[in-house]
Formats: C-alpha cells, structure tokens, sequence
C-alpha cells in the first residue's frame, strides 16, 4: 500500500484516575463514554510493571487533511 493510500491515525492517551493507595479507585467510566461518544477506539493499555494502568491509548481514523505538510 502506498504511503498516499495508507489509513492516517491520530491517538489520544488517558490517564485513569488513581485514589491515595496508587491503585485505580475511581470508576472512570463517563471520561470513556466520553472518548468514546467523540470517536475513539481503545487501542491498547500500558500498564505499570508491578501491575495495575498507567495509561489507555485511543485511536481513531485521522481527518482527511490531517497530516498534510508533514513532510510525508
């Protein structure tokens, strides 16, 4: 596929809400409803190494002009 055809992503990165233990304790569930009422896809999860999320990474189709003048 040619770089001019390729589908074009733009990425978002949410931070779960974290109480005073260090462990996710709010429900984050209406800032998802939200990324996902404004078109984003969860991608992947990127988590602490001794366990729990650090972040969610979203995804969604970039806008047409998104992109142009980036040397691509």
């Amino acid at each position: 596929m040619s770089k001019a055809n390729a589908r074009r992503w733009e990425y978002a990165v949410f931070r779960p809400p974290r109480g005073e233990t260090k462990k996710e304790a709010e429900n984050p569930e209406d800032e998802l409803n939200e990324y996902g009422a404004d078109g984003w896809e969860l991608a992947e999860t990127i988590d602490y190494s001794g366990g729990g999320t650090k972040y969610l990474v979203f995804k969604r189709p970039a806008s047409p002009d998104a992109g142009e003048g980036d040397g691509a």
